[in-house]
């Protein structure tokens, strides 16, 4: 069942005056990404921000609306995703908030002037666009005025998980949305910061390791295909890490990777491992993951039905791919591997 539009707990002007404190510190630069498409992770948020203020304002909505703040962090999130996974086509909103409402969903399918900030007509038209920060217009430019019209969107529709499914579905109008704002929401509530950008080696530096770039390199087992990755050749048995912080999505076989884990990271990366000798137990699908930590075992399973191993010496292949809502894609994962080789040394001489 359908709530009516929520229109700010009152007034406008009591968004403003509650949120006034938290957007002083944070609406004068936005958290920004980096502009590659290629991109596995996302630049720290200026200085000027920091994520704990971001989250503060998010908390002070949810304490408004009863939407909970790792929900809302969630969908901004996604759309930091969607703008890094296509800058050209989606630059960043600069601001507080990345969240980019679609003018006709704005002001209104029907309403011929799609620009449209007058708080009347774009109720007629049934517009979702509303005003936040009482200056008696909503305006996409401003922040208040974009989180208010999300937050009024989502309690439309109800309070419970399930309504909130329904009501990103009805957005975004992808079941892939849907389960990547899941997932965000489900790491900001398990982790409970948004400071989630930092980044490990997936082997330990004292191991013995050697890799080089290989990806784009040809494949031929299970017909012609590319190699969607970098293989890091070391020891059977040696520690596998989680590269980032994320959830797990897949785990178990597959006829090319063997014994492989898929973790999602909440810039919606996803991070494969695969040929592995076996898992650290009990991880399963759904548990959340940090940088450093051991997920699994260098192996060399793989290419056949479940449990073979030795056609190939013992290695880790590690893949990276992008997604953009509707479809995925893999990217190099080699400069990220060495930045983060790099970083972690650094780190360790630093002690």
């Amino acid at each position: 069942m359908r709530l009516p539009l929520w229109t700010g707990a009152g007034s406008p002007k009591r968004w403003a005056v509650r949120l006034s404190a938290g957007l002083a510190a944070a609406a004068i630069a936005s958290a920004a990404l980096p502009s590659g498409a290629n991109a596995a992770e996302s630049k720290p948020v200026p200085k000027t921000v920091s994520y704990a203020e971001r989250k503060a304002v998010f908390e002070e909505i949810g304490s408004i609306t009863g939407i909970p703040w790792n929900y809302l962090a969630a969908i901004d999130q996604y759309e930091r995703a969607l703008s890094l996974a296509m800058p050209k086509k989606r630059p960043l909103r600069q601001g507080l908030t990345a969240i980019q409402v679609p003018a006709p969903l704005w002001a209104g399918p029907g309403n011929p002037n799609q620009a449209d900030t007058s708080l009347a007509t774009i109720s007629l038209f049934g517009g979702i666009g509303r005003d936040g920060n009482g200056d008696g217009v909503a305006d996409p430019s401003q922040d208040l005025d974009v989180l208010s019209s999300m937050a009024s969107y989502l309690t439309s529709y109800g309070l419970d998980p399930a309504d909130f499914r329904v009501a990103v579905w009805q957005y975004y109008g992808s079941l892939r949305s849907v389960e990547r704002i899941e997932q965000f929401a489900g790491i900001y509530k398990h982790f409970g910061t948004l400071d989630l950008h930092r980044h490990a080696f997936p082997l330990p530096l004292g191991s013995n390791y050697s890799y080089r770039s290989t990806w784009g390199a040809s494949r031929s087992w299970g017909g012609f295909r590319i190699h969607e990755g970098t293989d890091l050749f070391a020891p059977h048995g040696v520690p596998v890490r989680s590269t980032c912080y994320g959830v797990v999505e897949v785990i178990g076989w597959n006829p090319y990777g063997g014994w492989r884990i898929g973790i999602r990271d909440p810039n919606g990366v996803y991070h494969y491992y695969a040929h592995l000798a076996g898992y650290v137990k009990p991880i399963t699908r759904g548990d959340y993951v940090q940088p450093g930590q051991v997920i699994g075992y260098v192996g060399s399973s793989g290419y056949g039905k479940p449990g073979t191993s030795g056609k190939f010496p013992p290695h880790l292949h590690y893949g990276t791919y992008r997604d953009n809502g509707f479809r995925e894609w893999s990217f190099d994962p080699y400069p990220h591997l060495s930045k983060w080789e790099r970083e972690e040394r650094a780190a360790r001489r630093a002690k």
